[in-house]
């Protein structure tokens, strides 16, 4: 029998190690960032073009590397970070599998310049799917330049897997602000398509994290700190008040690396029971310093998953600590065991007032058995239906029931959550916050089209401050949000909102705008829908009823006709079902 198996090519190997290593631009965006970070870098430029299909670049001033190891970074398993098994156990630095570059070099086409400070010519190198196309000197900074172009050129079933850019220009923000999170000492820039979506200069976390998310996200803060044998915790929970909807503002940081544990979220959510509602998430950012040795991060190929040798002692320091700082802060229930002393029993009063002793009165010529007559009016029944004669001539066989049933309601609310309606055959129950979203998405919808939607001018305009990423997606929300009845405009880094649409409460303001920046979790959910139908959405899920929310017998009535006008009454705008019938028959079937 003729042997069978064969060593694969270098080229290949390194496309299928990019399949685990390299799912999508921003996994390029990640390794490129953490290798400046572990080059010693203090300043760090990324610069993308078509979403990072087209072009990724990292610009560094770290200490550079010597021409043999730029030939060498883009061999596989070639690393400077580990050089026994050992050093697994106990790694302080970012990439050290030594198959990231590689990986990348065999997807894409690269262009690296590069100088070390001891040297006065830089090196440049040029890789196109793995094969050395140019190696020559150059002039060049100190530091480190890699420019990834044309992402999976060469494997155009990768290609096609891709997302749309928004949604993978979503990701790469994403691990833009975990590395810079972690990294406040480290000054970093941002250009999208030569815009400039972050300048973000060193400083502490508090200032980062304000550089990123707004400088309102301050003074929602509250600092935890907490330094114990097993591991030294510090950082910012977000108060109760402000927790959200979306895992937008969630960061756990270990040794300087972000990763994601559902075990320590866990721990966070345990410490904010009982202060936020239901289906609401914190947000927090917590750094951990904690020994290499107790930790083992070489369980995924992207290291965001840890696994910690004391994990329980770890949950239960994160969970008091958070518990002990919002009660510090009054962000949490306390009890007052202060003295109230206006409640205090007066006993200096007796000697100031002295009283008497209550004394009994009793009339001796009251007798309970004695009768006493008592002769009400007499008064004829038939007055008190004076003037309420119906005449005959008007109870018909068409109105003969009308009469009855005309001043009863046709509607009414039940737990403060449906909305009961009669049908011919039985009951309709309806619920009453679906059933509005699909009145509002319908309404939203028609406003985009025929642009039509009544807007009413707020009286003191509200301003909101957008950070650079809010400020780069307002320009493509701009013509929407005229178009539903939105008055607003930017002015600095500051949004002006002068008018609303009419179905809108100015004090929802705040939050809907948040809402509408928010980028969202699902990303069917954006490939499916255009941009005006997700805005659409997301504007009636806002501004519809809440559940528990008690409504007049008018406002009633108003909202199941505005439903039953709908072109769609099935289902809500995110699919599910709004009203349930109860017919004649399972009424009598469930009382027999």
């Amino acid at each position: 029998m003729a042997d069978i198996i064969s060593l694969l090519p270098d080229h290949v190997a390194n496309q299928i190690a990019a399949g685990e290593v390299i799912q999508r631009p921003a996994s390029v965006v990640k390794e490129l960032l953490e290798n400046a970070i572990d080059a010693q870098a203090t300043e760090i430029k990324l610069l993308v073009n078509g979403s990072g299909k087209t072009l990724i670049q990292v610009i560094d001033n770290g200490i550079g590397m010597s021409p043999t190891d730029v030939r060498l970074a883009f061999e596989r398993h070639a690393t400077s970070k580990i050089k026994i098994a050992d050093d697994l156990f106990s790694i302080t630095s970012k990439g050290f599998r030594g198959e990231a570059l590689a990986s990348i070099a065999g997807i894409a086409q690269l262009e690296v310049h590069t100088r070390t400070t001891g040297e006065e010519m830089a090196s440049t190198l040029k890789i196109s799917g793995s094969k050395v196309t140019e190696q020559a000197v150059s002039v060049a900074p100190k530091g480190t330049s890699i420019a990834v172009k044309n992402l999976f050129y060469n494997v155009p079933a990768r290609r096609n897997f891709l997302k749309s850019d928004k949604v993978e220009l979503r990701h790469i923000i994403d691990e833009f602000h975990r590395v810079a999170l972690a990294h406040p000492e480290v000054k970093f820039s941002f250009l999208q398509n030569n815009s400039e979506l972050f300048d973000l200069p060193s400083g502490s976390h508090k200032r980062r994290i304000a550089n990123i998310f707004g400088n309102k996200i301050e003074e929602k803060l509250i600092p935890v700190e907490e330094m114990t044998a097993v591991a030294g915790i510090e950082g910012f929970v977000v108060k109760p008040e402000f927790a959200k909807k979306s895992r937008g503002q969630q960061f756990f940081f270990v040794n300087h690396r972000f990763i994601k544990s559902p075990f320590l979220n866990h721990a966070v959510n345990a410490a904010f029971e009982g202060l936020i509602r239901d289906q609401f998430y914190p947000g927090y950012f917590i750094y951990i310093q904690i020994d290499p040795k107790s930790i083992d991060i070489n369980i995924h190929p992207t290291k965001t998953e840890i696994k910690f040798e004391e994990e329980q002692n770890l949950y239960a320091i994160l969970k008091s600590m958070i518990k002990h700082s919002l009660g510090m802060f009054q962000a949490a229930p306390v009890l007052d065991f202060d003295r109230d002393p206006t409640l205090d029993t007066p006993y200096d009063l007796q000697s100031k007032n002295p009283t008497s002793e209550p004394t009994i009165e009793v009339d001796s010529s009251f007798n309970p058995f004695q009768r006493q007559s008592i002769n009400p009016p007499k008064a004829s029944w038939e007055s008190l239906y004076s003037g309420m004669e119906i005449p005959d001539a008007a109870v018909t066989e068409g109105n003969e029931l009308k009469l009855g049933v005309e001043q009863a309601p046709k509607v009414f609310q039940l737990l403060r959550k449906f909305v009961v309606t009669t049908t011919r055959s039985g009951l309709l129950i309806i619920d009453q916050q679906r059933a509005h979203q699909r009145v509002l998405y319908e309404k939203f919808l028609t406003s985009l089209t025929k642009r039509n939607m009544l807007s009413q001018q707020l009286i003191f305009p509200k301003e909101i401050e957008l950070s650079q990423q809010q400020m780069a997606l307002f320009s493509g929300l701009e013509e929407n949000l005229n178009a539903m009845g939105f008055v607003v405009k930017l002015s600095g880094k500051q949004l002006v909102i002068t008018g609303v649409p009419s179905i809108c409460n100015d004090k929802q303001m705040e939050k809907l705008f948040e809402d509408i920046f928010i980028s969202p979790d699902d990303e069917e959910q954006v490939e499916s829908f255009s941009q005006g139908d997700y805005m659409a959405k997301l504007l009636a899920k806002s501004l519809s009823i809440n559940t528990n929310t008690s409504l007049f017998i008018e406002e009633q009535q108003a909202l199941v006709d505005d439903f039953f006008a709908c072109k769609e009454t099935l289902t809500c705008p995110f699919n599910r079902k709004i009203f349930i019938t109860l017919e004649k028959q399972e009424l009598e079937k469930k009382l027999n």
